[in-house]
């Protein structure tokens, strides 16, 4: 599919300071209607699943696709509508919620690190290891049940150790064949209030909402700025931030789409070919298989 825009644009460069109320919350729409809409989204489906299976078949590289934004940016809506149409057994979805007894007793990056994607599989995570830098920061007390020796939380310096302990993390996935892209949904405050007051219209979505999402929504200034030092200090050429403009989810869908489906095809990979080996034992499978045809037939 053809973008009347660069996807550099949004794509946040290394060493570059990160302004969130400069990027766009919306642009214009890659759809003329919501059956337009839905003709691109099934279109960049079937490329993905297409894409998929190579990747499978090839099994030598992975993708992990990290999904981060604030409540009702759209991360679960993205992951099903573009995700919908590969193969669940090459593709892996992980929601990272507030961790358990047995992930506190652990470093940062352990409950992550188990649910990495294997070899020719995609991972997703929906919110990950970069809470570790955004609730842990901005929520009073969680950085505490996290258990980590008084001695070594030192104030500011604890966030830039563990910005430069993601980075070393993704660099070493990089360097073993895991392609990482991660997406923040950036959303505006007024839209993010429009779609709270949609839940509590919508009797179906009333479970959606609680009040720790208002209690948090109060500290969006501070979940901005924590955002935009996370993405400042983590985007790499490896490992790239993408901010896409989350106020139109439908118009955010295609975006993410099409940045998974060019990140795919930028990989070396095809399908397994045959050796002269395995050639001569599929003509041997072959006369085996004419052989029973034959035998059918003389029965008859």
């Amino acid at each position: 599919m053809k973008l009347p825009y660069n996807l550099d644009d949004f794509r946040a460069a290394p060493g570059r300071t990160v302004d969130l109320a400069k990027w766009s919350t919306k642009v214009a729409p890659l759809y003329e209607s919501k059956k337009h809409y839905k003709k691109l989204l099934e279109e960049q489906r079937e490329e993905l699943s297409a894409l998929q299976q190579v990747l499978y078949a090839h099994d030598r590289w992975s993708l992990l696709l990290i999904f981060q934004g604030m409540d009702t940016a759209g991360k679960d809506g993205a992951i099903r509508h573009v995700m919908s149409g590969v193969n669940p057994q090459g593709c892996q979805v992980f929601s990272f919620k507030q961790p358990s007894s047995e992930e506190l007793d652990h470093d940062f990056l352990w409950r992550t690190n188990k649910r990495l994607p294997e070899r020719g599989r995609i991972g997703i995570f929906n919110r990950s290891y970069y809470e570790e830098v955004l609730v842990a920061r901005v929520v009073p007390g969680v950085l505490a049940r996290q258990k980590v020796p008084a001695e070594l939380v030192r104030a500011k310096k604890i966030w830039r150790e563990r910005y430069r302990d993601i980075v070393a993390s993704e660099d070493y996935l990089h360097r073993n064949g895991t392609r990482i892209v991660k997406f923040f949904l950036h959303l505006s405050k007024e839209e993010q209030r429009q779609r709270f007051l949609a839940r509590i219209d919508d009797p179906d979505k009333n479970w959606k909402l609680s009040p720790a999402d208002i209690e948090m929504r109060a500290l969006w200034d501070d979940y901005q700025a924590a955002y935009a030092e996370c993405i400042q200090e983590t985007t790499t050429k490896r490992a790239p931030w993408y901010v896409v403009p989350a106020d139109d989810k439908q118009n955010a869908r295609l975006i993410i789409a099409q940045v998974i489906a060019d990140t795919m095809r930028s990989l070396k990979m095809g399908y397994p070919e045959a050796t002269d080996a395995h050639r001569a034992e599929l003509q041997a499978i072959r006369a085996k298989l004419l052989a029973e045809e034959e035998g059918e037939g003389s029965k008859k």
